[in-house]
């Protein structure tokens, strides 16, 4: 997930007061749209601004054509707000700095649980790293990367995400293709998109990467492909997670207020991230498709 420089600038208290006003004057109507806890939330309380990468599909793009995109209409239909409004910038080193930290957003649609960059909501769905081959090539049946079949074959990974230290782990690494983790996708396919069509021209025999990357690909591809979420590793690093919308530390009831439409409002989340493809995993590891 996103990387953030962890420093914050220090403020003297006589330029601060400039900015206390103004928190006073935009927490009080924020207030009024969500309760007397939310004073000193600087909250938009008409229209819902996301942080957002403007070309990493499937989940955000300046076409609001992603997941993320649809979850963002979705929640702003729920809460009343007037529109989504969109504060774009690339997911990279910085990202929650230029972004949520510096109000010019207030939500990020998708984070990974734990991260101590933000304030996490309630996980809206759990989804693993996923392991992608031909159906028919030789590979049916595998479900972990220490699989025989896949001794002798050539398995895409991507730099330093989990089952990189899997594939290692089982000696794997001497047949493996690396892609880059970090992608400007403004200029390049995104490193899912490239494994995905590598591995339909035969380049690579399988691929190991996050499932919400990898369906949306998988969905689109012109080949029959098997997505097998990686839940049955016995040893290595962990492959499945919680994902949140993402939030300010201080906006506790703006947090509650996601949390609430999260709740009421998961049937519909799961349709839309099923339209997309993503592998959706209760907590027992099976696979929610409806």
């Amino acid at each position: 997930m996103t990387v953030s420089d962890r420093r914050l600038s220090r403020i003297a208290v006589t330029l601060c007061l400039p900015v206390l006003a103004t928190a006073v004057a935009l927490g009080a109507t924020a207030s009024r749209a969500a309760g007397p806890n939310a004073a000193w939330e600087l909250v938009d309380p008409d229209h819902l601004r996301v942080c957002a990468d403007p070309s990493n599909m499937p989940f955000t793009d300046e076409s609001e054509e992603g997941f993320e995109n649809k979850l963002a209409e979705l929640v702003a239909e729920k809460l009343g707000r007037e529109s989504v409004r969109y504060e774009w910038f690339p997911m990279a080193t910085g990202f929650v700095r230029n972004t949520l930290r510096s109000n010019r957003c207030d939500v990020i649609m998708g984070y990974a649980q734990g991260d101590e960059l933000v304030q996490n909501t309630n996980a809206y769905y759990r989804s693993a790293y996923v392991l992608i081959y031909k159906k028919g090539d030789g590979l049916d049946g595998v479900e972990t990367i220490e699989d025989g079949k896949l001794a002798d074959k050539r398995i895409g990974i991507v730099q330093g995400t989990p089952p990189s230290s899997n594939i290692a782990a089982a000696g794997l690494m001497k047949n493996a293709k690396v892609y880059p983790l970090m992608v400007d996708t403004r200029f390049a396919p995104s490193v899912a998109e490239t494994m995905v069509a590598d591995l339909v021209e035969g380049k690579i025999d399988a691929a190991a990467v996050w499932g919400p990357m990898a369906g949306y690909y998988v969905k689109q591809a012109d080949a029959d492909l098997v997505m097998v979420p990686l839940v049955k590793e016995q040893t290595g690093s962990r492959m499945t997670y919680r994902i949140t919308m993402g939030v300010r530390p201080s906006d506790q009831e703006w947090k509650r207020t996601l949390n609430r439409f999260i709740r009421d409002n998961q049937d519909e989340i799961n349709r839309i991230l099923l339209e997309y493809n993503v592998p959706l995993l209760d907590e027992q590891n099976q696979a929610i498709t409806q």
